[in-house]
């Protein structure tokens, strides 16, 4: 088997057997890609605390010849994202993030700027409260780099609203989260993309509502579907 090594986010965990898992990730490298963590179940597996929602780790994989399902064999954890799990909003957020980049990417084709977009989104997440305009930036940039950017100066776009969607565009995470957004504002942006990404991408992912309005809802952390 042939042995690769990336740099990857942790988008999606689930059981394969009850000592196993597939772990999906976003890497840098090689795009998303799917792998099995043998015996990552077990007390005493050295997978034990490096594997989690949203963790940034290195990794080595075992290609598989038969499937897009890879053997993973080593992880080593660069960062935990630890402050994404003080806030139920910020990681409802991120959620919605990662399921955006799932289903506008295909699986194994190297998107750098997906995982550079998502990890810089995810260090500035805790820094600020949960606000509707790091979802409208987040898309719009996604959007960008898709080769689907809204052209905004054909839109019925109010001319406030549309000067703010091309701030989020161009504004680094801290510019974005101190623009300032009226009710009005916020759900004409909010109505304008939702409507566009249906367009283009034929349905929103699940849980852009709760992302939008930043929610506190009451239930445990494993929110991403």
């Amino acid at each position: 088997m042939k042995i690769e090594r990336a740099t990857g986010l942790v988008l999606r965990l689930r059981p394969l057997t009850e000592t196993s898992l597939i772990v999906q990730w976003l890497t840098r490298e090689a795009g998303r890609l799917a792998t099995v963590a043998q015996g990552a179940r077990r007390p005493k597996s050295p997978f034990r605390g490096q594997l989690d929602l949203f963790y940034l780790a290195d990794l080595s994989y075992a290609r598989s010849r038969r499937s897009e399902l890879h053997q993973l064999r080593e992880v080593r954890l660069l960062d935990s994202h630890a402050g994404l799990r003080t806030g139920l909003a910020w990681v409802r957020q991120a959620c919605y993030g990662a399921a955006l980049l799932e289903q506008s990417t295909e699986a194994e084709a190297p998107v750098p700027w997906a995982f550079d977009l998502l990890r810089t989104w995810l260090r500035h997440l805790p820094g600020q409260p949960a606000q509707p305009q790091a979802i409208f930036a987040f898309e719009i940039k996604a959007l960008q780099e898709l080769g689907l950017k809204p052209k905004l100066e054909e839109s019925r776009l109010t001319s406030g609203a549309r000067q703010i969607l091309e701030k989020l565009l161009g504004a680094d995470w801290p510019e974005v989260y101190r623009l300032r957004l009226s009710e009005a504002q916020t759900a004409e942006i909010n109505r304008f993309l939702h409507g566009f990404l249906v367009y283009h991408l034929e349905r929103v992912p699940r849980g852009r509502n709760a992302a939008v309005e930043a929610r506190e809802i009451i239930e445990k952390s494993g929110v991403c579907h």
